[in-house]
């Protein structure tokens, strides 16, 4: 683990890089109003083996974040990634779009090679 961290090292902030995820001002908006209405102070995205295109995206409010999770700070909180997920998930664009029929997070990601016709899993 030491190793995969050591790795993803070169893409965090420690290095004076971007991000290894960009997150738009919308998106930060609205996940800092998720940490304010739920109280938990880390909003997690997680890739999970799954879905018909073999990984799903995984949301999650949490009260703690782990030892090698990527972090990126909101306003009244952070944003985590875990190492192993982070791998699947450097140079990704996470936006917040609000529409007449309804809002949600989008995930720009590129380095996925396929998706389901849902939106919900995408594949590498």
């Amino acid at each position: 683990m030491l190793l995969l961290h050591t790795v993803l090292g070169l893409f965090t902030k420690a290095n004076n890089m971007p991000d290894a995820v960009n997150l738009t001002d919308s998106a930060v908006k609205h996940m800092s109003g998720l940490i304010e209405k739920t109280g938990k102070p880390i909003v997690r995205l997680q890739m999970k083996g799954g879905g018909c295109a073999g990984f799903s995206y995984d949301w999650k409010m949490c009260d703690s974040k782990e030892l090698d999770d990527e972090v990126i700070k909101l306003p009244n909180g952070e944003f985590c990634i875990d190492s192993a997920s982070l791998l699947y998930l450097i140079g990704t664009e996470i936006d917040y779009v609000e529409e007449v029929f309804g809002s949600h997070l989008t995930i720009k990601n590129p380095n996925s090679t396929s998706s389901c016709g849902c939106g919900e899993s995408v594949g590498f």
